[in-house]
C-alpha cells in the first residue's frame, strides 16, 4: 500500500472522484434513475455515511483545542500593546469584509438553487422543517446571540452547540494567557492537544478517497450530472468574491490608507501566492511569506516575524468568504429561506470559526458545518452537504489559501508602515520579478 499514500491525498481524492462519477452514471444508466438510486442508497451510501460520522467527530474537539490554542498563540496581552490591538483588530476588519463579500456572491449566484432536496435528506425533510420551525421559536436575532453565551459550557460541548463552545474557547484562552506563569501548563496542554487534534484531522482526511467515491457514486446515480453545474457556480461565487475582496479591500489597504502602489505589492507577494495556492496551507507558506514581506517589501523582521505569525493564525479571509457562501448553497438547495438576522448569525459564526481554522487543507469545509446550522440546516443535513462538496474542495481551498497569505501580507505591510518600519525604496524597486 506505500504507492498509495505516496500519491498526494488530493490526487487520490480527485481519482476517486473520477471513479465515483463513472460508477453512479453506469449503475444509472444500466438500471435506470429509479432503481439505480435505490441501490445506491442501500449498498453505496452507507459507506459515505461513515466517513461524515468521521467528520462529525472531528468537529467539536477540533474547533474547541484550535481556538483555545490560537488565542494562547498571541503571546502575553502586556506585550502585545496598541501594535497588537491594532493588528488583531485590521486582521478582524478584513475577515469582517470578507464574509460579507462571500453572502453578497452568494445571494448573487445562488450555486445551491435547483438542486433536489433528496440529494442531502432523502426523501423526508421534515427534519429540516422542524428545525426551522424551532429556530423561528426561539426568537428573534436577540435571543439567538443571547444563547451564544454557555450556561453550562460542557453541555454544549456534550450537544455539540457550536456557537456557545467558540464563546467559551475564546473566553478561555484569553484567561489563559491572563493567569500567566501559573496557567503555562494548561496552555501548554491545549497546544499540544490542538496538534494532537490536526494529526487525527490528517488521519480521518486519509479516508476521504473512499467516502469520496461512495458519495458520488450515490449522487450520480440518484441525481445524474445536472448537479455538476451547481458546484460550477459555487466554485465562481468562491473565485469572484476573493479576486473582489484582493481588489477592493487589500487594494483599499495599500492604496488607500497607505498611498502607496498596488501593483509592487502583488509583485512582491507573487511567490508566497503561488505556494499558497499549491499546497492550500497557510502554515506551509509562513516561511515564504515572511521571505517575500523582509526582501521584496520591505517590511522590517521584528514585524514580519510577528504580524505574519499571527496572521497564519486567525486571518482567514479565505475562509470567511468560503463559509459564507457554503452556507447560502446549503440553504438554497434545501429551498430555506434565509432572514436577514440569519444572515448576520454567519456573518458572525463564519468570522469566529475562521479563527479556529486549522492551517491545513479542507479545514475550512469541515467547520462550515457550523454557519450551516445557523440557516436552520440540522447536522445530519449539513453534513451531507460537507460530503457533497469535498471531492471539489482541493479546487476551492486553493483559491482560499491564496487570498489568506495575500491578506497577511496586506495587513503586515500596514502595521510596518505605521511603526515606521517599512524600506519604501525595496517597496517599490521597480526591478523586482
Amino acid at each position: 500500500m506505500g504507492w498509495w499514500f505516496a500519491i498526494d491525498l488530493w490526487k487520490r481524492v480527485i481519482l476517486a472522484l473520477g471513479l465515483g462519477i463513472i460508477t453512479g452514471l453506469a449503475l444509472r444508466s444500466g438500471l435506470g434513475a429509479e432503481d439505480a438510486g435505490a441501490l445506491a442508497t442501500v449498498w453505496i451510501k452507507p459507506w459515505g455515511d461513515l466517513f461524515l460520522n468521521l467528520i462529525r467527530m472531528l468537529i467539536v474537539p477540533l474547533i474547541f483545542t484550535t481556538l483555545v490554542a490560537g488565542v494562547i498563540a498571541l503571546g502575553d496581552p502586556k506585550k502585545l500593546g496598541s501594535l497588537g490591538v491594532f493588528t488583531i483588530g485590521l486582521y478582524f476588519a478584513t475577515t469582517a469584509i470578507a464574509v460579507t463579500i462571500g453572502l453578497i456572491m452568494g445571494t448573487l449566484f445562488q450555486p445551491g438553487r435547483g438542486l433536489s432536496a433528496e440529494t442531502f435528506s432523502g426523501a423526508d425533510t421534515s427534519s429540516v422543517e422542524a428545525k426551522r420551525s424551532a429556530a423561528e421559536a426561539a426568537g428573534g436575532l436577540t435571543e439567538r446571540l443571547i444563547g451564544i453565551v454557555p450556561t453550562n459550557p460542557i453541555a454544549a460541548m456534550a450537544n455539540g452547540d457550536v456557537l456557545p463552545i467558540i464563546f467559551f474557547a475564546i473566553l478561555f484562552g484569553v484567561g489563559i494567557l491572563m493567569a500567566g506563569e501559573v496557567s503555562r501548563g494548561v496552555g501548554a496542554w491545549f497546544e499540544g492537544a490542538s496538534e494532537a487534534m490536526i494529526k487525527v484531522t490528517m488521519i480521518v482526511m486519509e479516508t476521504a478517497p473512499f467516502g469520496v467515491f461512495a458519495l458520488m457514486s450515490w449522487v450520480m446515480a440518484s441525481q445524474g450530472l445536472g448537479v455538476l453545474q451547481n458546484l460550477g457556480l459555487l466554485a465562481v461565487a468562491l473565485y469572484l468574491s476573493c479576486i473582489l475582496h484582493i481588489a477592493i479591500t487589500y487594494s483599499g489597504i495599500i492604496k488607500g490608507l497607505l498611498r502607496l502602489p498596488m501593483v509592487p505589492f502583488l509583485r512582491g507577494v507573487t511567490d508566497a501566492q503561488a505556494v499558497a495556492f499549491s499546497t492550500a496551507s497557510s502554515s506551509a507558506t509562513l516561511p515564504v511569506t515572511i521571505t517575500c514581506a523582509e526582501e521584496n517589501l520591505g517590511i522590517d523582521k521584528s514585524v514580519a516575524g510577528s504580524v505574519l505569525p499571527l496572521g497564519a493564525t486567525i486571518n482567514m479571509d479565505g475562509t470567511a468568504i468560503y463559509v459564507g457562501i457554503v452556507s447560502l448553497f446549503g440553504a438554497q438547495a434545501l429551498g430555506l429561506e434565509v432572514s436577514l438576522g440569519m444572515y448576520v448569525l454567519v456573518a458572525l459564526t463564519a468570522t469566529l470559526v475562521s479563527i479556529g481554522a486549522a492551517a491545513i487543507p479542507s479545514a475550512g469545509l469541515l467547520l462550515s458545518a457550523i454557519a450551516l446550522e445557523q440557516v436552520g440546516i440540522p447536522e445530519t443535513q449539513a453534513l451531507l452537504i460537507i460530503g457533497f462538496i469535498l471531492p471539489f474542495d482541493r479546487l476551492l481551498d486553493m483559491m482560499r489559501t491564496l487570498t489568506n497569505v495575500t491578506g497577511d501580507a496586506a495587513v503586515a505591510t500596514a502595521v510596518a508602515k505605521w511603526e515606521g518600519e517599512l524600506d519604501e525604496d525595496v517597496f517599490r524597486a521597480p526591478d523586482r520579478v
